[in-house]
This record gives structure tokens, sequence and C-alpha cells, in this order.
């Protein structure tokens, strides 16, 4: 497709699945008028209105960044939403649900599996200072170093790319894959946390990293940059430190303290209630 204004069609051809109806899934071929600037989810949405009315998809945002429309585009893992036509280079478009899931119609994969891990691992703060958390005093301290220890792993949007892409999660169903891995790791490097113990019980398992082969495929697919693979590895090594007793003991982040003398500025509103 070297000649974009020439070009004024594309055929997507798609996985099709109905588990009513359906024995196996199958291709069908769509014709479409190619507009330059057209997303592949701008397609399907064509398809949808004028060709194929019962195609489904999962989708919301349209701006990459919920992850609902992570489909196999062109034999890669990719959200919908954000992968340009033109990108592609090619007139033949093949779409098709994320591998290493189950279908549950046509391009729509059962992602429980990939959350019941993700819950598993317990991706959120753990402390012993239940009664601050809720009943908040003040902020926990934390420095810009200690942000940047997790921060590009908090840009995860949960889409399962990466464990489309991962080799390991299409042959061991009991790895917890990539996403959940990382999220708990992104957690385990938090300095206001402290449920590193906790998480211990599920990461050194056999759900745990020490199945990774390390290829890579996950950080390679991640459409918001994140590199699940070294939080990987980084996991490793923290459950090594951990069992030689080498690591040290890390105490989540106290409150910060208001320095002596500081007034609230003229005209900042307190902040509202919490609500939950």
């Amino acid at each position: 497709m070297a000649d974009h204004t020439v070009t004024s069609e594309v055929v997507f051809r798609i996985r099709r699945f109905d588990p009513t109806t359906d024995a196996d899934p199958h291709w069908e071929d769509y014709r479409v008028p190619w507009p330059p600037g057209m997303t592949v989810l701008e397609g399907l949405k064509q398809i949808k209105e004028s060709l194929s009315p019962t195609l489904a998809w999962r989708s919301s945002c349209r701006m990459g960044v919920c992850g609902s429309c992570g489909m196999f585009i062109n034999g890669r893992p990719r959200l919908a939403c954000n992968t340009q036509v033109s990108e592609l280079e090619s007139s033949l478009i093949t779409v098709a649900p994320l591998p290493n899931f189950n279908i549950i119609r046509d391009l729509v994969p059962d992602l429980i599996p990939m959350f019941k891990a993700h819950t598993e691992t317990q991706p959120y703060i753990i402390r012993d200072d239940t009664n601050e958390q809720r009943q908040p005093t003040g902020e926990y301290w934390q420095s810009a170093h200690q942000l940047e220890q997790y921060l590009q792993f908090s840009y995860c949007i949960k889409c399962g790319c990466c464990m489309a892409a991962c080799p390991t999660c299409a042959t061991d169903p009991v790895y917890a894959g990539p996403m959940p891995l990382a999220q708990a790791h992104r957690y385990n490097s938090d300095s206001r946390d402290g449920g590193f113990a906790a998480r211990k019980q599920v990461l050194s398992g056999e759900r745990g990293p020490w199945r990774c082969h390390f290829a890579g495929e996950c950080s390679r697919v991640c459409p918001k940059g994140v590199d699940p693979a070294r939080a990987i590895q980084l996991m490793k090594r923290q459950l090594v430190f951990d069992y030689l007793k080498l690591g040290k003991q890390k105490c989540p982040a106290s409150i910060a303290k208001v320095p002596d003398g500081m007034k609230r500025r003229e005209g900042i509103p307190e902040a509202p209630p919490r609500t939950i």
C-alpha cells in the first residue's frame, strides 16, 4: 500500500465465531471504503453498520486508554482504536481475537482468567495502618526517585496484549502471565506499600515469575510502552534477595509531616469529603 491516494478500498478478513451456531471459528472477508486516517476500529464499525450487524467486539474509549479493543491484527496483538490501516502496509487486514484466551464471540476474548490472576496478586497498597487508610490525616511521603521505581509499570491499561503475545501463556495455563506479575511488581516497588510478604505466597509458586522464559514479546507489543519483561526479571531478583536475606527490610513510607509555620494559601478550597 505504497500509494495511499490510489487505494480506495481495503479488505478486512475477520475471524468469526458464534458459539450458539458455529462448531468452529471461520474467516469472512469484507470490502470497505478506506479513507485516509481510518483506524481498524473505524473499519469494524463500518462493517457492522453496513455489512454484518452481528459482528461483535469490545471497545470503549477510542483513544488508546481503556484497553478494551485489544485484537490480533495482521499477526500481532494491538489496540484497534490506535492502529491505522495505513500503518499495516497491506490491502488485506486480518483481525482475530487475542490468542491465549477463550473466545466469547467473534473478536471478544474471555479475559476473566487474566483478571482473576491479577486479583490474586493483591494489586493495591497493603499497610498495617488501616485506620490511616480509612481516615487519612495526611499524605504518605515519597521522593521523586522512589516514584520512578514503579511509575512506568503503573501505565498498564490491562488490555491483555502482553498475555496474547506471551509464549509461556500459550503453553502453561498455570502461569499468571506478564500483566498480573508486572502489576504485582508495581506495588512491590512502591515505597508506600508493605505487602511483599503477602504477595510472595503467589509469586514464589507455580504461577509466579519463575515460569517466565524471558522471550520479551510482552514488552514488544505493549501499546503503552510498559516493560513487563523487565518487571518480571526484577521480581525474580527481589525474591532471591528475600530468600537469601540480602535485601534491606523495606518499611512503608510514613505520613509526611507538615512543616512548622506552613499556612494554607488564601482562596484555595478544602478538599471535598471522602465518598468511599
